[in-house]
Order: structure tokens, then C-alpha cells, then sequence
């Protein structure tokens, strides 16, 4: 598998197993199976409320001989309600504890979004809304600096914490004005990227400033579902012809796709034999109009949007805007 080389020097694989979505009670056997069929990186948050069981897949692929942790690459992300410096230490430590790890690969300040806190012994994970059981439940702001949250996720590097750190959802100005002041540099940007969500100012901007790209929802695949498309991209017709072409599947042209722009693709499955077609991405290669021809369909659309879903919440909070 291709990695992709961070600015620590480290290897990133740049096709992994998404975690987001998948029922905890089929999420250990999926991770196992994943890093059977040959899977090396594995995408997880405090947020998607599996942690404890993709533990415990890790631990049933070690067990089984099937890998080594030095052979797998753990991300994990730091969750809103955490930004405040003496929250951020805790939260790593409850992922790893879950996780069953000494230390992960990569954290990732999840959203530049600041929530009133919520300790551990009242809610795990916390989630969006600060008291669920309010007679009107909302998301609580409490706001405070990025670059306050970012100092402390640096010291999780000199503790041994965590081999590299990073952000997602953030735009070319949240880059700019964090790494202006940054002691560490983010080595990683996770963002939304898809053929209907190309980003390829984002992208280049990005990669100039030596800052890994991370495409989560790579196929396009709705999130909180309101904000579908009429048509899905792995029905598209140029995805669908260029598969029949390449004798690829519509996912793997897609998957490819993303590979070749340089970016590391996140994809989520619980189908084993899904999990093998994604993973076969790695070995299509795409000619050059092909790739053009996906980048043609951008439609500047994200399924995964703040100013979208926070309403749900009770507060407006657009972030890209």
C-alpha cells in the first residue's frame, strides 16, 4: 500500500478504515477482519462512541499474529467539548485507555468548534448537545482561542501521547492563522473531499505548506442525511463509465480518484467484502482525462456541514462560511 510521507518524516498509509457509523457491536470483528484483509490504518474519535471495541479488534489482530502495533496506524481526534488545555491531556488518555494503546499515530482536533464541557462519569462520548434531557436541549458555546486548544495538544507530543498531531474541518484562513503561531505544525488536515466536494484550492494550499490531506467521506456518502444530492457519485455517469472501462467498480474508480490526487482516503465498511474492493483501489490506476473528467463533477456540495446540522442543536454555527 502507498503511504503518504508527513513532515515528521512518519508513513502514513493512505487508504484506511473509517470507523465513524459502524455499530459497536459489529466493530471489533470489522476491524479484525480489516487488518486481516491487510488494512494498516484505522480512523477513530471519542465521538463514534466504538473505541473500546476497535480495542479490542486491535487486540484480536495481535493476538492472532496478524500484526504488529508498530505496523498499524491509529488516529483518534479530540472532541469539542475537550478544547480547554486541562481537558485535552484526559481526553487522549480516556481514547488510549479505550483503545488499549500506550500511544496513537495521529490526533486530530476534531472540529474548530469550542462546547461547554461535560466530564466523563455524567456522559461518554459527550456528543453535541450539553444536556440531553433539558426541556429544550442545545449545543452550549464556550468559546476559546484555537491556538489555547493547540498548545496543549502540542505537549501531548513531548509526552508520548501521540506521534503527531493535526486538525480537521478547518478552511485555508483556520490553517493560516494556527500555524502562524504554532510550536508544532499540523502534520495532517482532515476535511470532507469527493468528486462533489473537490477542494482544490484546500488541497494545493495544503500540500505547499507541507500538510498531509485527509479525505473523509471519499465516496460521497451523506452524513447527518440532510444533505443529499439527487444523484449519488457512484451513480454518476462518468464514475459509472469510467468503472466499466477499467473493469473497476464505481467505489474503486472513486477510492483511485483520491489516491492519486495525493491525498489519504478514509472509506467506512462493515462488509468484508467491501472492505477488500476498497482496498483494491490501491492498485487502479487512472489516466489522466479520467481524472480530470471525476474533478469535472465538483459541485462545491458537503453533506457534513455545521451551519446544516448544528440548527438540529438549537444554535446556527456555520464554519466554512
Amino acid at each position: 500500500m502507498r503511504n503518504l510521507t508527513l513532515r515528521t518524516g512518519d508513513l502514513m498509509p493512505a487508504l484506511g478504515l473509517g470507523t465513524w457509523k459502524i455499530p459497536r457491536e459489529a466493530c471489533a470483528e470489522t476491524v479484525r477482519t480489516a487488518i486481516a484483509a491487510g488494512y494498516r490504518h484505522l480512523d477513530c474519535a471519542c465521538d463514534y462512541g466504538n473505541e473500546v471495541e476497535v480495542g479490542q479488534g486491535i487486540v484480536q489482530a495481535i493476538d492472532e499474529g496478524l500484526v504488529t502495533r508498530d505496523q498499524l496506524w491509529v488516529t483518534s481526534k479530540l472532541w469539542n467539548t475537550y478544547h480547554h488545555p486541562e481537558h485535552v491531556a484526559p481526553a487522549i488518555q480516556r481514547s488510549l485507555a479505550d483503545l488499549g494503546l500506550e500511544y496513537l499515530d495521529l490526533y486530530l482536533v476534531h472540529f474548530p468548534i469550542s462546547l461547554r464541557f461535560v466530564p466523563f462519569e455524567e456522559r461518554y462520548p459527550p456528543e453535541w448537545l450539553f444536556d440531553p434531557s433539558a426541556d429544550e436541549p442545545r449545543m452550549e458555546l464556550d468559546p476559546l482561542p484555537l491556538a489555547v486548544t493547540w498548545a496543549a495538544v502540542e505537549d501531548l507530543v513531548a509526552a508520548g501521547s501521540t506521534r503527531n498531531i493535526g486538525v480537521c474541518n478547518m478552511t485555508t484562513g483556520f490553517l493560516s492563522d494556527l500555524m502562524a503561531g504554532a510550536r508544532i505544525q499540523p502534520a495532517v488536515l482532515q476535511v470532507e473531499m469527493h468528486p462533489y466536494l473537490s477542494q482544490e484550492r484546500l488541497l494545493r494550499f495544503a500540500t505547499q505548506s507541507q500538510v498531509a490531506v485527509t479525505a473523509f467521506s471519499p465516496l460521497g456518502s451523506t452524513g447527518y442525511g440532510r444533505a443529499a444530492t439527487s444523484q449519488p457519485v457512484l451513480e454518476h455517469p462518468v464514475v459509472l463509465g469510467i468503472a466499466e472501462r477499467t473493469g473497476a467498480t464505481p467505489a474503486q474508480v472513486v477510492l483511485a480518484w483520491g489516491l492519486q490526487r495525493g491525498t489519504n482516503v478514509i472509506a467506512k465498511s462493515s462488509s468484508p467484502d467491501r472492505l477488500v474492493e476498497n482496498l483494491a483501489a490501491d492498485d487502479l490506476t487512472l489516466a489522466d482525462a479520467d481524472m480530470d473528467a471525476i474533478a469535472g463533477l465538483n459541485q462545491n456540495h458537503r453533506f457534513n456541514d455545521p451551519a446544516v446540522f448544528t440548527e438540529d442543536f438549537g444554535v446556527f454555527h456555520p464554519i466554512y462560511d
